[in-house]
């Protein structure tokens, strides 16, 4: 797939969501940010576990994931039309139930579906938050008028992935009140295995040490993931954050901003193409991650593949 396709796609080049999307820095971060906050959700996290090979190859599906986002964000409308249809019949078979309570706003037997308005809004609210936080936070600050722009966008390719318009908020002030809000509110729950998933995400957990030039780039990636949260999903996945990991963190960001300004002043190892495609960058955690499925190893040691109704006996 091109960088980013010369043939019209559902979004112009000069589009919000094509200008930030094209940029790496975002690319690469924010689909593990979205699947770290997203998992507090419990009918989401749930679902997807329970219907894909999230437990067996999470680093496979997030780089499937975000192939697929990016054939629809910077895609032709062929591209995009592909992923979509992909997509749609992956979703057609995710239906379900919880088979155990997930705390008290979710009980057992809450139902999920990939088709429910609601979970395709928050699955859409968790993927743009993460690119505009990671957007301000490595690239620069939206404007008021960027950001509107953005949301719009996101909105649209929500709907390309089935989303009812009407299931978000009018516009991103509506949005940021209420999104602020549920993630403030009791909705949240993080269950055992989502917070261990989660935890080997962010970079918290780390199941196999790494070549020491990948392991080094691997814990700043991380840092930029776990300082980007909000504090109180930092605090639900037990993180520990304080003075020295903020100072390295800032440092981290700092950097990234900076290489997007005055590239020759930074690091040679964060130097290189700052725009285009970010899938193929997850194709190394890829292949790291069936290296270690085809050695007999899992991918993050303790998480069970098994359905959680095999698990409880149901």
């Amino acid at each position: 797939m091109p960088a980013h396709s010369t043939e019209p796609g559902y979004f112009s080049d000069d589009s919000m969501i094509r200008r930030v999307m094209r940029k790496r820095a975002v690319g690469i971060t924010y689909g593990q940010r979205a699947l770290v906050i997203g998992a507090v959700n419990p009918l989401l996290y749930v679902g997807t576990a329970e219907n894909t090979q999230h437990r067996q190859t999470p680093y496979t599906r997030l780089a499937l994931t975000g192939r697929l986002f990016e054939a629809v964000f910077l895609g032709s409308k062929a591209e995009a039309d592909r992923a979509l249809a992909f997509t749609g019949k992956k979703h057609a078979k995710v239906n379900g139930g919880l088979p155990e309570s997930a705390g008290e706003k979710h009980p057992a037997g809450s139902r999920y579906s990939a088709r429910d308005p609601h979970l395709m809004y928050m699955t859409m609210a968790f993927t743009f938050d993460s690119a505009e936080v990671m957007h301000d936070l490595l690239v620069r600050r939206l404007t008021d008028t960027e950001r509107e722009g953005l949301y719009q966008d996101y909105c649209r390719w929500g709907e390309l992935f089935g989303m009812p318009r009407s299931a978000a908020p009018a516009t991103y002030p509506e949005f940021r009140s209420s999104f602020d809000a549920y993630l403030a509110s009791d909705e949240l729950f993080l269950t055992e295995e989502a917070k261990l998933v989660g935890s080997y995400l962010m970079g918290q957990r780390v199941a196999y040490p790494m070549a020491r030039p990948l392991q080094q780039a691997a814990n700043g990636f991380a840092m930029l993931v776990q300082g980007s949260l909000p504090p109180r999903i930092r605090e639900m996945y037990g993180l520990k954050w304080g003075i020295p990991e903020e100072v390295v963190y800032r440092g981290v960001a700092q950097a990234v901003r900076t290489a997007h300004i005055a590239p020759p002043l930074v690091p040679k190892p964060l130097r290189g193409p700052l725009s285009g495609m970010s899938h193929p960058l997850y194709r190394l955690l890829t292949r790291r991650e069936q290296q270690l499925v085809n050695s007999g190893r899992p991918s993050m040691p303790g998480v069970d593949p098994r359905p959680l109704a095999v698990r409880l006996g149901a």
